[in-house]
């Protein structure tokens, strides 16, 4: 935060309060820009009779690095929530629903019928690609009289 001061002094100055306004200003919001006259209004105030001028540079200085200090608090603090806010998420992302036998019998029937489903689908898709020839050993298995095929074959 900045913020630049202009004074003016008067005639009867210190015995009068000075002329100051704030000429420019960064990073204040208005509240902020609003209790800074309020504060030099009270330490002028305070100090009349007195050569007053750096004791409110310094009540400014004061007033400026508490802004820095709340500014600072309440980033730390939205930070701090959005972790928070974060970290709910993602609990509400892994809390799914509890298991209970019920819960995984259903689950597990359903699970069951969706592979017995892929697996008739896999089935019509090579059957009607052409694909339906067994390999040896599926031969093999299936027929027992191939066992000593190759022995009758070479008899002959």
């Amino acid at each position: 935060v900045q913020t630049t001061l202009k004074f003016t002094y008067r005639e009867k100055y210190p015995d009068e309060t000075p002329l100051y306004e704030i000429v420019s200003q960064e990073n204040l919001e208005d509240n902020d820009v609003t209790s800074i006259i309020k504060l030099l209004e009270q330490q002028a105030e305070e100090n009349l009779g007195m050569v007053m001028i750096f004791t409110l540079v310094s009540a400014v200085q004061e007033k400026l690095n508490e802004i820095v200090d709340q500014i600072k608090t309440r980033r730390e603090e939205e930070k701090k929530q959005k972790e928070l806010e974060a970290e709910e998420e993602e609990k509400q992302r892994f809390h799914g629903t509890p298991v209970t036998i019920e819960n995984f019998l259903n689950w597990k029937a359903k699970f069951d019928a969706e592979l017995l489903e892929i697996k008739r689908k896999k089935m019509k898709e090579e059957e009607q690609a052409g694909k339906n020839k067994l390999s040896g050993k599926q031969l093999f298995e299936m027929d027992h009289n191939l066992d000593t095929s190759d022995i009758q074959f070479l008899e002959e």
